[in-house]
């Protein structure tokens, strides 16, 4: 949960008049996002706080993480959330009413994947259920969530970031990539079902990118197949992927809804 004296700081600094302008398109707007204490989550909260957002940082585990990033921002509350929970989706967004005043932007970030990397007849049914619980369902209760609670009218953004192997389709990757493809079928629907809202839905999906999960269980040969077949010759890294988040929550990303939009340096 957050802390009760960092949300009324958080709050009385959300409150200050903030007008946008072009380095700041998100002054005035307050962000969920989930996954946020590491990786490409941690990437996206800090690139929008950099654009004007206030943050609310949902994550499951890392609460010095999560507690140092709070603090290194601006406008930011840190609140533990599983996901995967109905009261834990809610508590993120009655984080962002407490603390700001409610939520305009989801970016729903938060992901784990089976780093045993089992072919489909070798998946355990635990190891798959713990699988869709965080990325299907977690990303289903956050979604559903922000449908009723966002604020509409104009800058109403909700992100997904799925992957890129829902396009590539490799071994042993089942569980994992049919989450995502849930996601993106998810989140293009609730794009038509928004209509008139003005609040758009859309995904962001990175291919191999330099984070703790992606090398978690991967051989030195599988990292190194993954540079060799990506025509830019490299891993992705987090800041690779924040911008990209960040334009879609912003005016200028208005006409762009129901939308994947692959950022993985052309593996796919």
């Amino acid at each position: 949960m957050a802390d009760t004296g960092d949300v009324a700081a958080a709050a009385e600094a959300s409150a200050r008049p903030a007008g946008s302008s072009s380095t700041q398109p998100l002054a005035g707007r307050v962000a969920i996002v989930t996954g946020a204490s590491r990786g490409i989550g941690r990437a996206i909260a800090t690139h929008l706080s950099s654009l004007g957002a206030s943050l609310v940082l949902g994550y499951a585990a890392r609460a010095d993480e999560a507690g140092a990033l709070a603090a290194s921002l601006p406008r930011a509350v840190a609140v533990r959330a599983d996901v995967s929970d109905e009261a834990g989706a809610r508590s993120l967004f009655d984080a962002a009413d407490e603390a700001f005043g409610g939520a305009h932007i989801l970016v729903a970030s938060a992901g784990v994947l089976d780093d045993t990397y089992p072919a489909v007849a070798g998946t355990a049914t635990e190891a798959f259920d713990r699988v869709l619980a965080v990325n299907l369902r977690g990303a289903f209760l956050c979604l559903r969530e922000a449908a009723n609670r966002l604020r509409r009218g104009g800058g109403g953004r909700i992100v997904a970031v799925t992957s890129s192997v829902v396009g590539s389709l490799p071994p042993r990757f089942g569980a994992y990539t049919a989450s995502k493809a849930a996601v993106e079928a998810l989140v293009r629907t609730m794009a038509k079902e928004l209509g008139g809202t003005r609040v758009t839905a859309n995904c962001v999906a990175p291919g191999a990118t330099a984070t703790d999960m992606f090398f978690k269980g991967k051989s030195e040969a599988m990292v190194r197949h993954a540079v060799e077949t990506n025509p830019m010759q490299r891993l992705g890294e987090p800041g690779d992927i924040a911008p990209v988040v960040g334009f879609l929550c912003t005016d200028a990303a208005e006409w762009v809804n129901g939308q994947v939009i692959r950022a993985n340096g052309g593996y796919v």
